[in-house]
């Protein structure tokens, strides 16, 4: 299994080259993002960041304060935008009432804590969690999206209805545990599975891991 899942990261990388994934100014903007991008494309995620730095919403502070309904507003590109205000306000609350917005602070608590913590928060998912932690803080863990789960149920390395943690288990056992590898690893997959990998009409024919 190790061998398998180095030669697709090799392979990946080849083909795409490096992702330099998680786009964004700051830690805190990688918070935020890790929020909008639920249920949705980057695409929609990157206008409503947008909204937010026109508006000089994003300090935690400041966003805290703002009017749910003003955050709505200008975080409605991503879909889900009430649901999703009051997901941030969780998320601001634990950081502020906790660490006080501080970087520093947070990123010094240990990866088992602070992703204990993290998950307590209402919103927050695994997934969420897990963003945040390897993109925001630096903390060697594996994300598994849907992405995932698809490409590797489709070279049958996973189930298709694997849950979370089976799914990293596979990547967390078998790989080096390194912050750069689980960024870039997981970028790829993202990578591959929108280029080639589609839902719907995947185009196994010309995938780089030529799966068919």
């Amino acid at each position: 299994m190790k061998r398998k899942l180095n030669s697709i990261y090799h392979k990946l990388y080849s083909c795409f080259g490096a992702q330099h994934w998680w786009p964004a100014d700051s830690i805190f903007e990688i918070m935020v993002g890790a929020v909008l991008t639920q249920n949705t494309n980057w695409s929609n995620v990157e206008k409503a960041i947008e909204n937010l730095k026109k508006y000089k919403l994003l300090d935690p502070q400041r966003l805290y304060n703002a009017a749910n309904s003003k955050i709505a507003r200008l975080i409605r590109p991503a879909g889900y935008y009430n649901i999703k205000t009051q997901r941030l306000k969780e998320l601001l609350r634990f950081y502020i009432n906790n660490y006080g917005a501080n970087a520093r602070k947070i990123s010094a608590r240990g990866l088992t804590d602070l992703r204990r913590e993290l998950l307590s928060v209402k919103g927050v998912g695994p997934e969420t969690a897990d963003s945040i932690l390897l993109y925001a803080f630096n903390k060697p863990i594996f994300v598994i999206d849907s992405y995932t789960k698809r490409v590797f149920s489709r070279h049958k390395l996973l189930k298709e209805d694997a849950e979370y943690d089976e799914a990293q288990r596979l990547f967390m056992d078998n790989l080096t545990v390194d912050v750069k590898l689980f960024n870039e690893y997981h970028a790829l997959i993202v990578a591959v599975a929108k280029t080639y990998c589609s839902k719907s009409h995947p185009k196994c024919a010309v995938c780089p891991l030529d799966f068919c």
